[in-house]
C-alpha cells in the first residue's frame, strides 16, 4: 500500500479520558490515552486485564458500560468527531462505520434466534438491501468467512455451533456493512491454537480484501507477532508505549513491556528432569468414552468416539500434558480420570488401586488422591459460599475436624500466594489469576497425588499465567505431585510438562518427552499443531519459542 494512503488516519484519539462514577478527579479507567489507526492497517493494543484496553474500544464504538462516561479528550472516524454523536447518530455509525467482533460469542449471539435471522437483523436495522437480498447476502456471508454447509448453518441456533464457527459468524456480522474500521476484542483468547490460527488469518485476509483498518485487542503477544503493523501497551488506563510491531516486539523501551514480553512462555522446553525411578502414580489402560448425539432437525444422531483406546503412565513429581484441539478428547479424559464421567471400557489406577472397580466408601477415601483444577475460575466456584467454605467443604466431608480444616485453609491461601485474612470473602472479591489460586488451594486441600489441570491457565493474561505455572511447578516439588495437565497452548506445555501426549480425534497420536517431541515430531498432526502456534517460527519448531527477528510478521 502507498505511503500517502498509509499516513491518513481512520481513527484518532487524543487525550481520552473515561471517568469513573463518583470517584472524583483521580478515579478513571483510562486516561491520557492517544494514537492513530492509519488506513489499511493492524494497530494491536496490549496489556492486562483492567489496562483499559477494552474500555477504549468500548468508549470508540460508543458503548460504555452504564455511569461510565467521556470525561475528557476527543475520538475522530474519518475526521468525524465521534464523542460529540448523539444516539441516533451512533446507531448509524454501529456496524456501518465500525464494526466489532466480541471476545466471547457465545454470549454477544442471541440463543434464540436462528444464525441466518440475526445475520439478516444487520441489515435490516440500517435499512440496507432489500429483504430477499439480506438472505442473500447473510449466505455469501457465511460462505466468505469459511463456514461449511452455508445453507444448514443459516437455519442453525449459535448453541450447534463450535466456538470457531461461532467466532466467523460474528466476524460476518461486523464486516456485513463493509465498515471502514474493525475492532476485534481478544477474537482468539478461548480457541484452540489451529482454530485461532484460522481467525487470524481470516481477519488478515477479510482486511486486504476491503482495505479496512483494524484495531485488535489482545493480551497474547504471539498474535501481535503474527499480525500486527503497530502496537500500543497499555497499563492501568494509560499508554505506555507504542511503536511499530518490530521495534516493540525487539527493543522495548518501557519497563512494563519489557515484563510482558518476558511472562511469554518459550516454545523451547527445558531440560526434563529425570523421573525413571519414581514409581507410577496413576496409569490408564485402554480407556475409552463414546457420546452419542441426538438427532436434529440438521443431522441424524451419531456417535462420536471422545476417548479412543487411550493408555499413559505417569510417575510420581511427573507432570503429563494432554495437548489436542478443542474436540480431540483430552478434557472427557481428564474428567474420566477423576470420575466425573463413566468410561465405556478401560482401567484406570491409582499406584495399585483399580480407581474404576472402587464402590461406596472406598471409592469416597480414594476421590481424596485425585484432584481437579477447572478451566474456569468464575464459573468453579460456588459465589455464594466464602472462600473458606469452598477450601474446607471437602476435608470436613472426608471427616477432618473444622477446626483443623480451617487452619489447613489459612496454611494453603499462604502457600498458593493469598493472605489468610482473605479467607471470609467471595469469589467476585478477587481477580482471575487469584480466584485460580483459590481452585488450586482447594484441590490442594485433600492432599492429593495427583492433579488434574484443565485449561488451568488458558483464561489467564501471560504475566498471571506465568506466576500460576510457576506455582504449580513449586507446589509439585513442595508436595511430590503428579499433574496431569491439559491445554490446548503448546508454549504453556513447553515450560511445565515433562512428557506430553498429542491427542487427535481421541487417540493419542504421539507421546514422549516434551523436548524430543517438540524438536522433532513424528506425527503429521503434531507438526501440524507447532506451525500454528501464533509468532512461532514457520517450519521450525525446535528453534527458540520467543520472537525473533524474523518473527514479527507472519504474514
Amino acid at each position: 500500500m502507498s505511503g500517502a494512503s498509509m499516513m491518513e488516519p481512520v481513527l484518532s484519539i487524543r487525550d481520552l479520558a473515561v471517568a469513573l462514577p463518583g470517584g472524583g478527579d483521580r478515579a478513571h479507567a483510562i486516561r491520557n490515552v492517544g494514537f492513530e489507526v492509519r488506513r489499511g492497517e493492524t494497530l494491536c493494543i496490549v496489556g492486562e486485564s483492567g489496562s483499559g484496553k477494552s474500555m477504549t474500544a468500548h468508549a470508540v464504538m460508543g458503548l460504555l458500560p452504564q455511569g461510565l462516561k467521556v470525561g475528557a479528550g476527543e475520538i475522530k472516524l474519518a475526521g468525524k468527531v465521534l464523542t460529540a454523536c448523539s444516539d441516533r447518530e451512533w446507531r448509524a455509525i454501529r456496524g456501518r462505520s465500525i464494526g466489532m467482533i466480541f471476545q466471547e460469542p457465545m454470549t454477544s449471539l442471541n440463543p434464540v434466534q436462528r444464525i441466518g435471522d440475526q445475520i439478516v437483523e444487520v441489515f435490516k436495522a440500517h435499512g440496507a438491501l432489500s429483504p430477499g437480498e439480506r438472505r442473500a447476502k447473510a449466505l455469501a456471508l457465511l460462505t466468505e468467512v469459511g463456514l461449511p454447509e452455508p445453507e444448514t448453518l443459516l437455519r442453525a441456533f449459535p448453541h450447534q455451533l463450535s466456538g470457531g464457527q461461532r467466532q466467523r459468524v460474528m466476524i460476518a456480522m461486523a464486516v456485513a456493512l463493509e465498515p471502514h474500521l474493525l475492532i476485534a476484542d481478544e477474537p482468539t483468547t478461548a480457541l484452540d491454537v489451529t482454530t485461532q490460527g484460522q481467525i487470524l488469518k481470516l481477519i488478515a485476509r477479510l482486511q486486504r480484501e476491503r482495505g479496512m483498518s483494524v484495531l485488535l485487542i489482545t493480551h497474547d503477544f504471539g498474535v501481535v507477532a503474527e499480525i500486527a503493523d503497530r502496537v500500543v501497551v497499555m497499563h492501568q488506563g494509560r499508554v505506555v508505549e507504542s511503536g511499530t510491531a518490530a521495534d516493540v516486539l525487539q527493543h522495548p523501551q518501557h519497563a512494563y513491556t519489557k515484563t510482558l514480553l518476558a511472562a511469554v512462555p518459550s516454545l523451547t522446553p527445558p531440560p526434563a528432569a529425570s523421573l525413571g525411578g519414581q514409581p507410577i502414580a496413576l496409569s490408564v489402560e485402554r480407556l475409552r468414552k463414546t457420546y452419542v448425539s441426538r438427532a436434529s432437525l440438521f443431522r441424524a444422531p451419531r456417535k462420536v468416539a471422545a476417548a479412543d483406546d487411550v493408555s499413559f503412565n505417569l510417575r510420581r513429581g511427573e507432570t503429563l500434558g494432554l495437548i489436542g484441539e478443542s474436540g480431540s478428547g483430552k478434557s472427557t479424559v481428564g474428567k474420566c480420570l477423576v470420575r466425573l464421567l463413566v468410561p465405556d471400557a478401560g482401567a484406570i489406577r491409582l499406584g495399585d488401586t483399580d480407581f474404576l472397580a472402587l464402590r461406596g466408601e472406598s471409592l469416597r477415601a480414594a476421590r481424596r488422591k485425585v484432584q481437579m483444577i477447572f478451566q474456569d475460575p468464575y464459573a468453579s466456584l460456588n459465589p455464594r459460599k466464602t472462600v473458606s467454605r469452598i477450601i474446607t467443604d471437602g476435608p470436613i466431608a472426608h471427616g477432618v475436624a473444622r477446626q483443623v480444616a480451617e487452619r489447613r485453609a489459612g496454611e494453603l491461601m499462604e502457600l498458593v500466594g493469598l493472605n489468610a485474612d482473605s479467607l471470609k470473602r467471595y469469589p467476585h472479591e478477587f481477580s482471575g489469576g487469584q480466584r485460580q489460586r483459590i481452585g488450586i488451594a482447594r484441590a490442594l486441600a485433600l492432599e492429593p497425588e495427583v492433579i488434574v489441570a484443565d485449561e488451568a491457565v488458558s483464561a489467564l493474561d501471560v504475566s498471571v499465567q506465568a506466576q500460576v505455572l510457576a506455582l504449580l511447578a513449586e507446589l509439585k516439588q513442595k508436595m511430590a505431585l503428579s499433574l496431569v495437565f491439559i491445554t490446548h497452548d503448546l508454549r504453556v506445555a513447553a515450560q511445565i510438562c515433562d512428557r506430553v501426549a498429542i491427542m487427535q480425534r481421541g487417540r493419542i497420536v504421539e507421546i514422549g518427552a516434551t523436548e524430543a517431541v517438540f524438536a522433532d515430531p513424528e506425527h503429521a498432526y503434531t507438526r501440524e499443531l507447532l506451525a500454528a502456534v501464533p509468532g512461532a517460527p514457520r517450519g521450525a519448531s525446535q528453534r527458540e519459542g520467543a520472537m525473533g527477528a524474523d518473527e514479527v510478521k507472519g504474514r
